[in-house]
């Protein structure tokens, strides 16, 4: 049976920061996909296998694919009447996320990409965890998991410090108050308190929404208990654009928030510099320079040795490359993002929508 919205949101005051999980309050799931006709099918599934005995539904909002995601969809909504889907004509993610949002109908929200594997209690222990934090938002664990040697280099990459740096919802760590989490597990209230995404941000609108939820004075929870099944890019060429995407998104959100900037987003662009100004150099004046790359391969090849730990040859031989990939083309994007992508998202900059105090509050 569902539960009001009002009382959960209630939960996130200080003074009152208990719900009661046993009631099973309805979950919402929503789910952005554009050409994932490869796991749409598996993500759905681990979704309506969830070990929760509360009320559920799924929204699947259909961007303009290329591949059979729309009729493996279709075939989806006619085989359960738990899920439902949503047009996204724009295939952008944030609209694809307020869409879905906008036709669902729960208190609990919780975001799931196309390629993202649900363990069997994730819905029951983010409600668990909305109601003994009193969080706005929960999530966890983004674990990369490979079918071939080519993602599971990218897998094993995806999960050291030597790939991400100390991003705890990469290589874990202890439950805590976090700046954002991977997904998340949302309270209507709040996501509509809130306006849902900006979707001028094509990418880290996470980071953008959850920075406002904060600014309103809510709580993010990271917790390892909170576990994802990812699977990774493909091929270099997709997972190269993906980096290149995160850098040049990155370096929007250090404009558009210049106090979230950080060493570890630093660390790719100096080494994309330091890399490039070797081989210049080493070329036209001295193969001295050429120091400077030979290092950052020699320093990648011994970083992957600890993260190949216990996977086949093919794939500990491409954790090199998959490390490069990443590190490069995130330098890349971080340094080629144009003033006038942050100026435009600057310019739409929402801010954070404070809850009205109620009677019972004063």
């Amino acid at each position: 049976m569902a539960v009001t919205f009002a009382a959960m949101n209630a939960a996130s005051r200080p003074e009152n920061s208990a719900i009661d999980a046993s009631a099973h309050p309805a979950v919402s799931v929503i789910m952005p996909v554009l050409n994932e006709e490869r796991h749409l099918r598996n993500a759905v599934r681990h979704i309506l296998d969830q070990d929760y005995p509360g009320e559920l539904e799924v929204v699947i909002a259909l961007g303009p694919s290329k591949d059979r995601t729309d009729a493996i969809a279709a075939e989806l909504v006619a085989e359960d009447p738990r899920v439902h889907t949503v047009p996204n004509p724009t295939g952008r993610t944030p609209a694809a996320l307020n869409a879905a949002i906008k036709a669902s109908r729960h208190p609990v929200v919780v975001r799931v990409d196309g390629h993202g594997m649900l363990s069997p209690d994730y819905i029951a222990t983010a409600v668990r965890l909305l109601a003994e934090t009193g969080a706005a938002n929960v999530g966890g664990i983004m674990h990369a998991e490979g079918e071939n040697d080519w993602e599971r280099a990218v897998a094993a990459a995806m999960t050291s410090k030597i790939g991400v740096g100390n991003a705890a919802f990469h290589t874990g760590g202890a439950a805590a108050a976090a700046d954002t989490v991977y997904l998340g597990v949302f309270r209507r209230e709040v996501l509509e308190q809130q306006g849902g995404y900006n979707e001028e941000f094509i990418r880290a609108q996470d980071w953008e929404l959850n920075y406002r939820i904060r600014e309103a004075g809510h709580l993010i929870w990271f917790s390892p208990q909170l576990r994802v099944s990812y699977r990774p890019r493909p091929s270099v060429r997709t997972l190269a654009k993906q980096y290149k995407d995160y850098g040049r998104w990155r370096r929007v959100v250090t404009r558009y928030h210049r106090g979230s900037v950080n060493l570890r987003y630093l660390a790719a662009p100096a080494a994309l510099l330091a890399n490039a100004v070797g081989i210049v150099l080493g070329a036209a004046l001295t193969p001295w320079a050429l120091l400077v790359p030979a290092a950052y391969v020699a320093g990648i090849t011994v970083g992957s040795l600890p993260a190949g730990r216990g996977l086949p040859p093919g794939a500990r031989l491409r954790i090199p490359l998959a490390l490069a990939t990443m590190h490069m083309c995130w330098g890349y994007g971080f340094l080629t993002s144009p003033r006038s992508l942050a100026r435009k998202v600057i310019a739409s900059r929402r801010p954070a929508v404070k809850s009205t105090p109620t009677t019972a509050d004063a």
